[in-house]
């Protein structure tokens, strides 16, 4: 970490699939900063919670289950505010980005991806507004991408659920601005993860996807931790309604 938020230390923190790939390092980053953090995952997580607790000294709360289980995805988050108070940042982190051809959907998957995708951020959202209020304010960070700014092939449905995170994302800013909780999306592009080494990165395309970038260093999942810790402190209080991009420059807005 390169920036201490001294306002998330005793936070109440709450991440989607904070067990793996950027949500680890996201759990992690929240953490270093004393926050209390909880996440749920549908794998079991249970020996990276003691590997990380190791490394920071503070220990996160891990509950299993499965966001798009609406019911289980807001037993989660009351267990999560039981535990460490009223959660008052939330980060919707999960995703599912499989590869896709638009003429082999069928709409079991189209449900599905937009469960994962988009669904469950609303729910999740929803759950959350009572207690920020009732503490006087909070701030949600909901994870989208760079793909819906592009016109990405090769994944529809989840290039329309990112682009409608956007959009939830303003309506919600709006709708609860006037009780001091925030909302901000994050568009990171293409994060080398493990998941995406594995999958997807190979020499030519790392090569063109970053010819395409002003900034000629792949992106790291630190890069996208410090944007999110960002958002999530009063070091951006008066930032709500916004897509924040974290892309090494391939997209530009305003």
């Amino acid at each position: 970490m390169t920036a201490t938020f001294h306002d998330l230390k005793d936070a109440s923190v709450f991440i989607t699939g904070g067990g793996s790939g950027i949500g680890a390092a996201l759990t992690e980053g929240f953490l270093e900063q004393g926050a209390r953090v909880a996440f749920i995952g549908r794998s079991d997580a249970s020996a990276y919670v003691e590997d990380v607790a190791a490394r920071t000294g503070n220990r996160p709360l891990f509950v299993q289950g499965d966001i798009t289980d609406t019911v289980a995805l807001q037993a989660a988050l009351a267990q999560a505010a039981d535990a460490h108070g009223p959660v008052t940042v939330l980060v919707n982190n999960a995703a599912n980005d499989q590869r896709h051809r638009t003429e082999e959907v069928t709409e079991e998957f189209w449900d599905r991806s937009q469960a994962v995708n988009l669904k469950a951020y609303f729910f999740a959202c929803q759950a959350v507004i009572a207690g920020m209020r009732a503490a006087g304010g909070g701030a949600i960070v909901n994870f989208s991408s760079v793909s819906y700014m592009m016109g990405n092939a090769g994944y529809p449905a989840y290039v329309a659920a990112n682009a409608g995170i956007t959009g939830l994302t303003r309506g919600l800013a709006r709708e609860f601005g006037p009780d001091r909780i925030r909302v901000n999306a994050l568009a990171p592009g293409w994060v080398l993860t493990d998941k995406q080494l594995e999958m997807w990165a190979d020499a030519a395309s790392l090569a063109a996807h970053l010819d395409r970038q002003c900034l000629k260093d792949h992106l790291k999942p630190v890069d996208v931790v410090q944007a999110t810790l960002f958002l999530a402190s009063d070091a951006s209080r008066m930032m709500t309604g916004q897509a924040m991009v974290v892309d090494g420059g391939v997209v530009v807005t305003g």
